[in-house]
C-alpha cells in the first residue's frame, strides 16, 4: 500500500512545499507601493513646491517656477494647469539620461516617487495665468503650422497631439496653451539637437522645422487659452 500511494504522497508534499515557498516569497516583497499605484497628495505637494526641504538641500520650486506654477521667468516653464501624469513623467525622466538637465536632474533625484506625484498633483490643480502672442507678423504662420502642419516637410499639425486649444493629452502630450515662447523654442531646439530624448515623435518633428517656424508656432501657442 505504501508503494501504491507513494507517488500521490510525493505529489502532495511537492504541492505543500510550493505553496509554502510562494507564501514566503510574498512575505519578502517590499512594503513600499510601486509608483504606478501611488496617489498624489496636493497638500504635501504644495508644501514642497512652496518651501522645499532645507534638510535635504532641496530648494522651493516656487523660486524658479513662480507662485502656483505661473513662472515669470520666460526660460522656465509655466507648470500651472499641466497634466499631473505628464508632470510626474517629466520628473521621472529628469532622473534618467532621457532628459538630463543640470538643475532639474539634481533636484528630481532628491524626490521620492511619492513626492514627485504630490508636486505634480498640486500643480495640475492650479490655474494657469493667460499669456499672449507677441509677434503679429508671424502669428498667422504659427497658427497654420499648429492647426495644419507643414505638408511638404511631413510635419503634422501640432493640434493633432496637443489639442485644438493646446490643452494636451494626459501623460503623453503636454499642455502648451499659455506657455512662454522662450521656453517652447528652447525645448524644440533641444529635441532637434538630440539634447532631449524623452519623445521620439518630437525629435523627428523638430528636425524638420526651421528656427523661424519654431518661433512662429511657439508664439502662437503662447496665446492659446
Amino acid at each position: 500500500m505504501n508503494r501504491a500511494f507513494s507517488p500521490f504522497v510525493k505529489s502532495l508534499l511537492v504541492a505543500v512545499l510550493a505553496v509554502s515557498a510562494t507564501a514566503h516569497a510574498e512575505d519578502k516583497k517590499p512594503a513600499h507601493a510601486e509608483p504606478a499605484a501611488l496617489k498624489g497628495d496636493a497638500a504635501k505637494g504644495s508644501t514642497l513646491f512652496g518651501s522645499g526641504d532645507a534638510g535635504r538641500g532641496l530648494p522651493a520650486c516656487v523660486s524658479c517656477h513662480g507662485e502656483g506654477g505661473n513662472s515669470t521667468i520666460t526660460v522656465n516653464p509655466k507648470l500651472a494647469g499641466q497634466n499631473a501624469g505628464y508632470l510626474n513623467k517629466q520628473l521621472v525622466n529628469f532622473t534618467t539620461p532621457e532628459r538630463n538637465q543640470p538643475v532639474m536632474t539634481t533636484y528630481a533625484k532628491m524626490l521620492t516617487d511619492q513626492e514627485k506625484l504630490d508636486i505634480a498633483t498640486y500643480l495640475a490643480a492650479q490655474a494657469s495665468k493667460p499669456n499672449a502672442a507677441k509677434n503679429k507678423d508671424t502669428v498667422e504662420i504659427g497658427k497654420k503650422i499648429y492647426r495644419g502642419g507643414i505638408a511638404e516637410k511631413n510635419v503634422p499639425a501640432c493640434a493633432s497631439c496637443h489639442g485644438a486649444t493646446g490643452a494636451g493629452i494626459p501623460v503623453q502630450y503636454p499642455r502648451l496653451a499659455g506657455q512662454h515662447q522662450d521656453y517652447t523654442v528652447a525645448q524644440l531646439g533641444l529635441f532637434k539637437a538630440d539634447g532631449r530624448k524623452n519623445s521620439p515623435q518630437m525629435t523627428t518633428i523638430a528636425k524638420r522645422m526651421t528656427e523661424d517656424e519654431m518661433k512662429a508656432v511657439a508664439d502662437y501657442v503662447a496665446g492659446l487659452k
